[in-house]
Order: C-alpha cells, then sequence, then structure tokens
C-alpha cells in the first residue's frame, strides 16, 4: 500500500485506453466498493450506488449504447461508432457511479450529489492506493437519458461519472495544477 500523502501528492489520472489488465480480483472490487462507501452522508441517505461493467458485460454495453447513438446520428462514421462500441471495454472494470439525490425534508439535494461525488473519488482514491490506474469520466452517456436508462439508470437517478480501473500501460504523466495563489483567498471581516 501507498503511503496516503504521497499517494494523494502524486496520483495521476491515465486514460482509459491506456488502463489494461489485470484488473481487480473480486476481493479487491469489494474493498475498493466498502471503502468507496465511507463517505460524508448526512442523514445517512445512501443518496449514490454502483453498477459494475465487467467481463463480456462491458462489450454488450458498448454495443447497446453504439446502436443508440446510430438511432441519434445516423451519419456516424464507422471509426467513431467503434470507438462508442468500445467505451466499456477499454479497461477491466469500468463502474458507474450513481447518483440518486431527491428531495428530503432536512436533506437539500446538493449535499446529496456531493456525497455521490464524494464515493466516486474514494474510489478513485481506494484503486490508485492498491495499485490500480483510474480514470473518471463522464462524456454523452451521462447526460443522455436513454444511455443512462440502457445502463441500468432509473430516470429518477443521474450518473455521476464512469470510473475506469485497471493496470496502465503507460507511465503516468503530469499535466498544470493550479498555482494555490490562484485559487486561495483569506477571508477577513468585512471592513
Amino acid at each position: 500500500m501507498t503511503d496516503t500523502i504521497t499517494l494523494l501528492k502524486t496520483r495521476r489520472s491515465i486514460p482509459a485506453v491506456n488502463i489494461v489488465e489485470p484488473g481487480p480480483s473480486e476481493a479487491e472490487i469489494e474493498d475498493m466498493l466498502t471503502i468507496a462507501a465511507r463517505v460524508p452522508d448526512h442523514g445517512k441517505l445512501t443518496p449514490w450506488r454502483f453498477i459494475l461493467f465487467t467481463g463480456e458485460a462491458r462489450a454488450a454495453a458498448g454495443e447497446a449504447t453504439a446502436a443508440l447513438l446510430k438511432t441519434r446520428r445516423p451519419e456516424i462514421d464507422e471509426k467513431s461508432l467503434q470507438a462508442e462500441r468500445n467505451r466499456f471495454t477499454r479497461s477491466p472494470l469500468v463502474v458507474a457511479v450513481v447518483s440518486r439525490a431527491a428531495p428530503h425534508v432536512k436533506i437539500q439535494e446538493w449535499e446529496q450529489l456531493l456525497s455521490g461525488a464524494a464515493a466516486a473519488m474514494n474510489l478513485v482514491i481506494a484503486a490508485n492506493a492498491m495499485g490500480y490506474s483510474t480514470q473518471w469520466l463522464t462524456e454523452w452517456v451521462t447526460y443522455d437519458a436513454d444511455a443512462r436508462a440502457i445502463l441500468g439508470l432509473a430516470p429518477d437517478e443521474r450518473l455521476i461519472g464512469l470510473i475506469h480501473i485497471g493496470t496502465a500501460d503507460i507511465p503516468p504523466f503530469e499535466r498544470p495544477r493550479p498555482a494555490l495563489a490562484d485559487i486561495v483567498t483569506r477571508w477577513a471581516p468585512p471592513a
């Protein structure tokens, strides 16, 4: 296991197309999801859930979303359609993090949505801590009601993201990060 501070300082996303076998074992997946579920959850509502895309189900999901995309864009070229077919086979494991945020007498939907986003980030951190590479993607399926239905979401659920998990076939690379001076201010009482 990686030291937590080192992990947080060095974590990188790897493009999903560069995440290959081996993927996590069933026991590792269970550990990852257990860790992902340990997030702030005001009211203990569990306003999120996970859908796993593994094995042959990954190709079937890609075929289904490709068929939908073809109906949306009949003129789509074969290369783009094949990329859609491969959406869920780009990595050994894809976890859809689903928000079940809903109106509640005490807990704002915004808080519930943030809890789901925290679950997604915990999943990313857990997978990275176990030595796997990840990428959190949204893409068009996140925003299309019919695609969400194909992926197993109810009409009132939202897709927080697809977390791709496996082993990197390239070394991690850095991207520009914001300078703290550009994003941090100190609050002071009004004069």
